[in-house]
């Protein structure tokens, strides 16, 4: 199991591979661990009682419990979704989990209602588990890609609230390994079927356009039509209806009065906000890096950078452009790294290369105990890396370390 070519030109990064795989090894035995001690105690998906203890997921549950008993518009009014969540873990909890998601996605929600709370939870988070372990061994070319994965940090984070970052991950990275294979019409697929995470995807139609990739594009419009007809027909008029009003509150919740604890937020957006600025300065400050990160993938989809880096640029700036960002949200950042591991084991790393990485992997990893953007930052950090990246492929100049 090796990551790194050892052709001579490449002897110091060969002498990588064995340390890494040895950090990765030990952090997959502590997510494990760690995910087991949580069960035993009580404090993951089953409480002592045999109650389940409120997480993300019970949002999902909640939601596809009312379109099984024939009421999907009311997903989307808090009251009554906030009764069904607590019926679902047996038990009043503070606060509330929103219902966001566009009514596509009530299909995935009511089928997991078909089970128990706590069967549906271990259901979704090992099934969806795989399709992203599958999508970043895939990118990287090498099984190490299954290793590498599972010991990224923003895996635990996913796994304890139960939340949707492995299957966004999954259909990103799959859809940027089929567009690099030339599938462009299943590539498309994906890239439809992450609409229901509108605010990750929306940066694929930029990248599309300017590389051309029409037939990809023409494919995802028609997938996310589909979806979204399909949905109108299942669950109404009134849902979509609930679902657009929805938005504006779900903006003032979230982002205005900071329900979720903006410290927890991993956004420009919410970066300004934790440090204390204003409302309308976290909104300039987002526009502007949603409109540098927008430009800079319009500029490298029309270039003839390496198509790593282009993946890599698309995978950073998604998560830069969008406001509403949290960890669980970071699993999407393998892909990103995926691509640039890629590049290194194909054409050497740079010198900066590792040590990013690792320290972008640290701030995540370090989150639960410092409440901060430190995700933002790490974000910030590879996207550095990618563009350390392009600016050498643009300048023909080496690359290996």
């Amino acid at each position: 199991m090796v990551l790194y070519a050892s052709s001579p030109g490449r002897a110091a990064d060969a002498k990588l591979a064995r340390p890494l795989e040895l950090v990765a090894f030990a952090l997959v035995v502590a997510h494990a661990v760690y995910l087991a001690a949580c069960y035993l105690h009580g404090i993951w998906i089953v409480a002592p009682d045999g109650s389940g203890v409120q997480s993300d997921f019970v949002n999902v549950w909640a939601a596809g419990r009312l379109v099984l008993e024939g009421h999907p518009a009311t997903a989307y009014d808090w009251p009554a979704h906030k009764l069904v969540e607590e019926a679902a873990v047996g038990h009043p909890f503070a606060g509330y989990f929103g219902w966001l998601y566009p009514p596509p996605f009530l299909f995935v929600a009511s089928g997991l209602a078909l089970l128990s709370f706590a069967a549906a939870y271990a259901v979704w988070v090992f099934g969806t588990f795989p399709i992203y372990l599958a999508a970043i061994r895939a990118i990287i070319g090498d099984r190490t890609g299954y290793l590498l994965a599972a010991a990224f940090p923003a895996v635990l984070s996913n796994f304890i609230v139960g939340q949707n970052g492995f299957l966004t991950a999954g259909l990103f990275g799959g859809a940027l390994l089929l567009l690099d294979r030339r599938r462009p019409i299943l590539a498309g697929v994906l890239i439809g079927l992450l609409s229901y995470k509108p605010h990750l995807g929306f940066l694929f139609p930029i990248a599309l356009a300017a590389g051309g990739y029409w037939r990809t594009f023409a494919a995802a419009t028609a997938t996310a039509a589909l979806m979204a007809i399909a949905s109108w027909f299942a669950f109404g008029t009134e849902t979509w209806m609930a679902f657009f009003t929805n938005i504006g509150h779900t903006e003032q919740a979230f982002l205005s009065e900071g329900a979720a604890d903006l410290g927890k937020m991993q956004s420009a957006f919410g970066t300004v906000r934790t440090l204390g600025g204003s409302e309308t300065l976290a909104w300039w400050v987002q526009a502007v890096v949603a409109l540098a990160a927008a430009t800079c993938v319009a500029m490298l989809w029309r270039s003839r950078a390496e198509y790593e880096i282009k993946a890599a640029a698309l995978g950073t700036a998604a998560m830069l452009a969008t406001p509403y960002l949290y960890t669980y949200d970071l699993v999407v950042l393998a892909v990103p790294l995926a691509f640039l591991f890629r590049l290194g084991r194909d054409r050497g790393f740079l010198p900066q290369d590792m040590p990013g990485i690792g320290l972008a992997c640290l701030l995540i990893l370090i989150f639960p105990f410092v409440k901060a953007p430190v995700g933002f930052a790490a974000i910030v950090l590879i996207a550095a890396l990618v563009a350390r990246r392009a600016i050498a492929s643009f300048a023909g100049g080496s690359v290996s370390a």
